[in-house]
């Protein structure tokens, strides 16, 4: 919880309640902002998933957030998705109707971007005017708004590599961009909620377990990274046998483009073997972390916490495999994404658990006790 010079028992009994009131408040708000993406995260892989990333061929951010009226805007929209390569080579023939499925579902994503950025923007207008944010967080705030309205931007800078002539499909590397970059909002708004509702405490005991957690944050982050680009690349298509993979541990493939740093993004043997590591180790680092936590005198939010990474991991493995076998199947697939945005969840709650309270704030609260 942050230092607050009226959370002291010698401040006036309103003031701590009207504090602690507004922190819950605007930690409610940032909370259900962080719902609200992960759901656009499922709603991102859904849209990919199904093809239809690509069927508005326009980025108009205001005028957008009107879908057709009638049959002569749905005519015309038509007319320009026939214009690009994925429907010639996927989509040909299969009618308005057709593109009309397609279309609602990108409309969704973007229409459902917009209300998030209507849901921030307000009341963090009202909670700054009313004096209810503290003015450290302020800075913070605004910056992550100013990132979510750049995250538009680069949504449409990762459709618009599916237009290319040569292309049905958007690039890997702006599909994992446009990911990484809703995912660090998500942590920065989370930390920050997490910040004004869950106090700071120093545990020396606690040390390794904090190495360890920010070494799981790191896997996770990274093995959501490497999915994107299993995704970005179909590579899930691919290999649908676990744990082998052509009957071996290692494709015989893995390394065929030159020069070899090509293959960790380009090659679908390399991108969902890297995946594969990536989420075993990710798997074996939690479940230690998890009992070591176990038998390690920490908060009980912190043991719950770790407990909860652990088993998430699990699923999310689990998951994972399940996808592959069945040749992603559209809903396994999304709850498989959406439970890796959970798997972060737990690995952020945690480490925040375990965060060492500031010097600054510990030579603050001392004096302050004192009187």
């Amino acid at each position: 919880m942050p230092f607050d010079v009226r959370d002291f028992p010698g401040a006036p009994p309103g003031e701590r309640a009207a504090s602690s009131r507004n922190r819950w408040l605007v930690a409610g708000w940032l909370l259900t902002i962080c719902g609200m993406i992960l759901l656009m995260v499922v709603l991102g892989g859904v849209t990919r998933l199904t093809g239809s990333g690509l069927s508005i061929m326009e980025w108009a951010p205001l005028s957008g957030i009107l879908p057709p009226l009638n049959h002569a805007e749905w005519e015309k929209l038509f007319a320009l998705y026939k214009q690009i390569p994925q429907y010639r080579l996927e989509h040909a023939g299969f009618g308005l109707s057709g593109f009309q499925r397609i279309f609602w579902l990108e409309w969704l994503h973007r229409f459902w971007g917009r209300l998030i950025g209507v849901a921030f923007f307000v009341p963090l207008v009202w909670f700054w005017a009313t004096g209810r944010i503290e003015r450290r967080l302020r800075p913070r705030l605004a910056l992550i708004f100013l990132l979510g309205g750049a995250q538009g931007a680069v949504g449409w800078f990762m459709v618009e590599s599916g237009f290319f002539p040569d292309s049905i499909s958007v690039s890997p590397y702006r599909l994992a961009v446009h990911l990484a970059l809703a995912l660090a909002l998500y942590a920065a708004l989370l930390w920050t909620a997490l910040g004004l509702v869950q106090p700071n405490r120093r545990m020396a005991a606690a040390a390794p377990l904090r190495v360890l957690l920010l070494f799981c944050c790191v896997l996770v982050a990274l093995t959501i990274v490497a999915g994107s680009f299993v995704a970005g690349t179909h590579a899930g298509f691919e290999y649908n046998t676990f744990p082998l993979m052509e009957g071996r541990l290692v494709p015989t493939n893995y390394a065929r483009l030159t020069p070899f740093l090509r293959n960790l993004t380009q090659n679908p043997a390399a991108v969902q073997f890297d995946h594969r590591l990536l989420a075993t180790l990710t798997a074996v680092i939690t479940a230690f972390t998890a009992i070591f936590a176990a038998v390690t005198r920490v908060s009980p939010m912190a043991r719950v916490a770790t407990a909860a990474l652990g088993g998430l991991v699990g699923l999310q493995y689990s998951l994972g495999i399940a996808t592959l076998l069945l040749v992603v199947p559209v809903p396994l697939a999304a709850a498989h994404q959406a439970c890796g945005v959970l798997v972060l969840t737990a690995s952020l709650v945690a480490l925040h658990a375990l965060r060492p309270l500031p010097a600054r704030h510990r030579s603050r609260i001392r004096p302050a006790l004192a009187e």
